[in-house]
């Protein structure tokens, strides 16, 4: 399917891995030149070396809770391809979890820092310029959990129910600029994140690392019916549709790629 966005830019947040990577592949692969940003002490240049070979692909550091690394970062992208017509933000952490009373405002204030109002910097800087050119696209990413809350991930679940409202919010005040904003809510997907809770609990409870991924389907997420983690590639296939010409009238809209766990209709 030609998507019809060869030639745009786009700058994706928390890209030198799982979602965020596969989404800038998708995106080259469609003729799309890409910027990744993610935090110094990650891969981000071996991400970049990878993906290459595939199209113009240039990295950025910087961190989203930092206000002058963002305004830095957007410099550098512009200065080095021009105004992004597509942002996607990827970027996020799993942030404090366990009981309730147990989790402190630290944790607390981290998780949405990073999680929330990393996604409000980031956008701060790519609307201006798709307003004055009439087209944009902005892809934030969610999860199952902003509607279906897990009482042991709370700061995580409140600071995804914030993207879903953040991403509605800007969607009613840009769509008249062609800036359309959506949403992608995954459900525990293969990446670094989820092989890290896995690796805990495989130790935590004795398992193999397959038997705890086997062991967590069953007793936590019984709603994914394809019984298996998801494929960053799965989720990245629509947030590329999302960016494209072929989605010119979704906007405000949230699309879950999460194997049926999400409960109930509504949210």
């Amino acid at each position: 399917m030609d998507l019809g966005i060869k030639g745009r830019i786009a700058l994706i947040s928390g890209a030198d891995s799982g979602m965020g990577k596969e989404t800038a592949r998708l995106l080259l692969e469609a003729g799309v030149r890409v910027a990744l940003t993610d935090k110094p002490d990650g891969t981000l240049d071996e991400a970049v070396q990878e993906l290459s070979a595939l199209g113009e692909c240039i990295g950025v550091t910087g961190d989203v809770t930092k206000a002058d690394d963002v305004e830095r970062l957007w410099a550098e992208v512009r200065d080095r391809m021009g105004d992004p017509d597509i942002y996607v933000n990827a970027a996020g952490v799993t942030g404090a979890t366990g009981d309730f009373l147990d989790v402190d405002d630290a944790g607390w204030l981290e998780t949405l820092d990073i999680n929330l109002m990393g996604a409000v910097r980031m956008c701060r800087q790519a609307i201006p310029a798709m307003r004055r050119s009439g087209w944009g696209r902005i892809v934030l990413f969610a999860s199952e959990d902003a509607v279906q809350p897990y009482v042991d991930e709370l700061a995580y679940c409140a600071s995804k129910a914030g993207i879903l409202s953040l991403a509605k919010g800007l969607s009613k005040a840009y769509g008249c600029d062609n800036v359309l904003v959506n949403t992608v809510s995954p459900a525990f997907i293969a990446t670094p994140m989820t092989d890290a809770m896995m690796k805990k609990r495989a130790e935590e409870r004795g398992e193999t690392f397959e038997e705890a991924i086997k062991s967590f389907l069953k007793e936590e997420r019984p709603g994914m019916t394809l019984d298996r983690r998801g494929k960053p590639e799965e989720v990245a296939a629509a947030v590329a549709f999302l960016c494209s010409e072929r989605a010119s009238f979704i906007n405000g809209a949230g699309i879950r790629v999460d194997s049926g766990s999400v409960a109930t209709i509504a949210g």
